[in-house]
């Protein structure tokens, strides 16, 4: 079985999950931009991986616009973010992201990031910039605070990567199984 791992990733976490599942697959490795859709009929098994941004799947849509050309593969989508992993955040992906129809097609996975802003674009710091401000003025409020805000205005500062090689396991059971 031939297998693609595609990936688009902005600060490096993204990449580092699609690295480990190409290694663990013995699958070939692209980054999104040099893909086309006519390389994909090429496998059986095509893995696309982006990270949130604003809970859309970065890339995602070289998956969705060419699903109909994918028939009869298996497409398996991954995203990672920087929140905790759990089923609604999950649910809320699939959601904003994929239609009912695609996501009978696609096997979707979570997997938690990273953040590092010295990697961030320019309108990504100032984007980020305003999402703190207004997660401070939330709290100078008085009003409560989600986890993720919590865990934002923690780590706006610093570095962290909670990437881990044994969360890729699931995705590379299923692609084997």
């Amino acid at each position: 079985m031939k297998t693609a791992v595609i990936y688009k990733s902005r600060t490096g976490f993204t990449k580092k999950y699609a690295l480990w599942i190409s290694e663990a697959l013995s699958a070939e490795l692209f980054e999104a931009s040099y893909v086309s859709a006519k390389m994909l009929e090429a496998y059986d098994t095509v893995i696309f991986g982006g990270n949130l941004h604003a809970v859309g799947i970065d890339g995602v849509k070289l998956i969705t616009r060419n699903l109909l050309k994918l028939k009869g593969k298996r497409v398996i989508v991954f995203a990672v973010g920087l929140s905790v992993p759990d089923e609604k955040i999950r649910n809320e992906v699939l959601n904003n992201n994929f239609s009912l129809d695609e996501r009978e097609r696609i096997r979707f996975f979570y997997f938690r990031g990273g953040f590092d802003r010295s990697r961030l674009s320019l309108t990504d710091k100032i984007l980020m910039a305003l999402l703190k401000k207004k997660i401070e003025n939330k709290k100078r409020k008085g009003l409560k605070l989600a986890d993720d805000e919590k865990g934002m205005l923690a780590i706006y500062d610093k570095s962290v990567d909670y990437t881990s090689k044994k969360s890729i396991e699931p995705l590379v059971a299923y692609v084997k199984g």
